[in-house]
């Protein structure tokens, strides 16, 4: 026997007992998105490399560790995306969709990234994204976030926490860094070798450091919300009033600075301390230059993205009766097994919603119950010689009390219209 192929390490697959939470957290996201006006864009995985070199940096973890990249046979360089803020924007701007227009869109599907797995953190990963272009307000960077805050509420989720920052603009920060710079050297010693290399290149992103050894110097940096530039200053005001008037609870971090070169004034995260080292849920931020960074006329724009695999884990708990079929029709003989599968479409055409499933390949009624049980099911519908020279189907009740009944079409219908809709009420 052949050895069995195992799967490449860092990409997992996603089963069907966990796909039904996945598409729940879709549809719920889907839903969310059009009540703000949010349409959906579909981009390919497969970009050229420039395009994340050029938005994201080329001096980040990402472009230098991280990504899936390859010289195709026409000779260009190509890169799976690692994120999709950069290919949102190339899309706009390869299609027009921002002259002289506003665009609020929406998108999802996998990104690559060449990371150490760990819980939560895979190499194929998966994201659901906003991004609201040619908005230059505070008022769109609230949106962005209340509207964040309405997933969580429909996901029934209650403890995750908001935190803000304000990077200024590519100018303020400019002179920021050349304080965190002159900090910085003067403890070069203190510094590990990540830092020492993030010195040179960005040193915002010591200030991410999780080594606990460096925690006491990077308290004591200079502060980024202490020297942002006026106009920065009062949008970040703006932004806090609005997210105050709105209900929405958030901490000043003024360390989160975000891993990609690309962002200026606002940034965020939704934190959780349910699942380990893999704290962040949604990230995002303002992004006023990277329009123009990429070959499109000066557009502001903001945007958030969630890691899919870290919010299935949070409501993974909660997950919808969606999960399982509502019946399970056991046919019963040869004439049943002939007419099961006609009875079952008859049924999915006069209850919409229904999710039938029709026991296939035969066995002993023992058997074939077993399977029903399994399914999850609430009814199983047998169909044997009996019920089909009766008209009726026989209804047994798999969860919690109740008799069997013999039904006929219609009363088999109401109970089953009954069932789906106490589902959806």
């Amino acid at each position: 026997m052949a050895a069995a192929i195992q799967p490449v390490r860092g990409m997992n697959d996603i089963l069907p007992d966990v796909t039904p939470t996945w598409q729940w957290v879709e549809r719920t996201a889907q839903a969310v998105f059009a009540a703000y006006g949010y349409r959906e864009l579909r981009m390919p995985l497969v970009e050229r490399t420039e395009l994340f070199s050029r938005s994201i940096g080329e001096v980040t973890d990402i472009v230098e560790k991280e990504m899936y990249s390859f010289t195709d046979r026409n000779g260009d360089r190509l890169s799976l995306r690692p994120e999709a803020t950069a290919s949102c924007v190339r899309a706009a701007i390869s299609n027009g969709l921002i002259h002289n227009q506003q665009q609020r869109l929406w998108y999802a599907g996998p990104m690559f990234r060449y990371e150490r797995p760990q819980k939560g953190r895979y190499r194929q990963f998966h994201q659901v994204g906003a991004e609201a272009l040619g908005f230059a307000g505070p008022d769109v960077d609230a949106e962005l976030i209340l509207m964040s805050a309405r997933l969580w509420q429909a996901l029934g989720l209650q403890d995750l926490q908001l935190e803000l920052n304000s990077l200024g603009t590519p100018a303020s920060r400019r002179d920021y860094r050349a304080l965190l710079v002159e900090y910085f050297m003067a403890h070069r010693d203190a510094l590990d070798e990540d830092s020492v290399r993030r010195l040179e290149q960005n040193p915002l992103r010591i200030l991410d450091s999780k080594n606990p050894e460096m925690r006491a110097l990077i308290a004591a940096a200079p502060v980024i919300t202490d020297h942002l530039d006026a106009e920065s200053a009062v949008h970040f005001e703006q932004l806090k009033a609005a997210l105050d008037a709105a209900g929405v609870s958030y901490r000043v971090n003024p360390r989160l600075v975000r891993g990609l070169d690309y962002y200026s004034r606002t940034v965020f995260e939704w934190l959780t301390d349910r699942l380990g080292a893999q704290a962040a849920v949604c990230s995002g931020g303002r992004y006023d230059g990277l329009v123009e960074q990429l070959g499109g006329r000066p557009t502001p724009a903001i945007g958030w993205a969630l890691g899919m695999e870290r919010l299935v884990e949070l409501v993974l708990d909660g997950a919808p009766a969606a999960r399982v079929a509502h019946a399970y029709l056991v046919p019963v003989g040869d004439a049943a097994q002939a007419a099961a599968l006609a009875m079952a479409e008859t049924l999915r055409d006069h209850v919409p919603g229904l999710r039938l499933q029709t026991h296939c390949g035969g066995g002993s009624l023992k058997a074939a119950m077993k399977k029903a049980d399994r399914s999850g099911a609430t009814l199983a519908l047998i169909l044997g010689d009996d019920e089909l020279a009766a008209g009726q189907v026989r209804v047994k009740p798999l969860r919690g009390d109740g008799e069997q009944a013999a039904l006929d079409p219609a009363q088999l219908r109401g109970q089953l219209a009954a069932l789906v809709g106490a589902e959806q009420a």
